[in-house]
């Protein structure tokens, strides 16, 4: 993958940890579930999913990565794929948005598709 300048990998991370927010705040509001909490503070996002644990999503700008903390699949780190125009695994060969999609659906019992690139 080639390297993102600073100013890309600030615009790209910046508009993927938005884009995850507000889909998040969005889909809380759905669920009108008090399980769920959404926070995003200092670009680290936090989504609470009760008993099925927390996410911690954040950015890493010495890395130009995104880290992802997950209850289910453990801690990943993620690089911009240029090619692909999304935050990519290398190590599980899939994006940060398929990754969440999976995972929260499962977790929510309910057909989740997370926006983010």
């Amino acid at each position: 993958m080639a390297s993102l300048s600073d100013s890309e990998y600030h615009d790209r991370s910046s508009q993927a940890m938005d884009a995850l927010t507000e889909y998040f705040e969005d889909l809380g509001d759905e669920l009108e579930n008090d399980n769920y909490d959404v926070e995003y503070s200092s670009g680290v996002l936090t989504l609470k999913l009760a008993t099925h644990g927390t996410y911690v999503i954040n950015k890493q700008p010495p890395n130009k990565q995104i880290w992802l903390s997950s209850p289910f699949s453990g801690p990943e780190r993620y690089d911009y794929d240029q090619e692909k125009k999304t935050w990519f695994c290398r190590h599980k060969d899939e994006s940060l948005g398929t990754l969440l999609s999976r995972e929260v659906s499962e977790a929510l019992e309910t057909d989740v598709v997370v926006p983010i690139n």
